[in-house]
């Protein structure tokens, strides 16, 4: 087996039990660029409030529409990182917009996650 497959089989991701403080005003940063100042910060409103769901890394992508990026990415690998530690990433935060979903903040965590399992539950709070 390779080494990276072993790595991938052993790896288990670990996951704070909501998302950080820093992780809403990123949210609103993006969102802001999607939708007006006023919507945006409903949005996060809505975010902060909302119950914690999960889903499938594959099943966010897919509805995302978003391309994957590899591990290439500094960001992403920064993420690999945090896992391989064993340090817990943030949930993300999911924005249901018509028949996408807008990924508000966790992108490169979503990624890095998909790198080592596809079908890893990914917890998030999605409005």
């Amino acid at each position: 087996m390779a080494e990276n497959e072993k790595e991938k089989e052993q790896q288990i991701i670990k996951w704070l039990d909501a998302p950080q403080k820093h992780d809403y005003p990123a949210a609103l940063s993006y969102l802001s660029l999607l939708y007006s100042d006023k919507q945006a910060k409903a949005i996060v409103k809505q975010l902060k409030t909302s119950e914690m769901a999960s889903f499938k890394a594959k099943d966010i992508f897919r509805a995302s529409t978003l391309s994957l990026l590899g591990v290439s990415n500094s960001h992403v690998e920064k993420d690999r990182q945090q896992i391989l530690s064993g340090h817990a990433l943030s949930p993300i935060l999911l924005v249901r917009d018509g028949a996408k979903v807008v990924i508000a903040d966790g992108y490169h965590r979503m990624c890095a996650v998909y790198s080592f399992d596809e079908d890893a539950m990914i917890p998030c709070k999605i409005v």
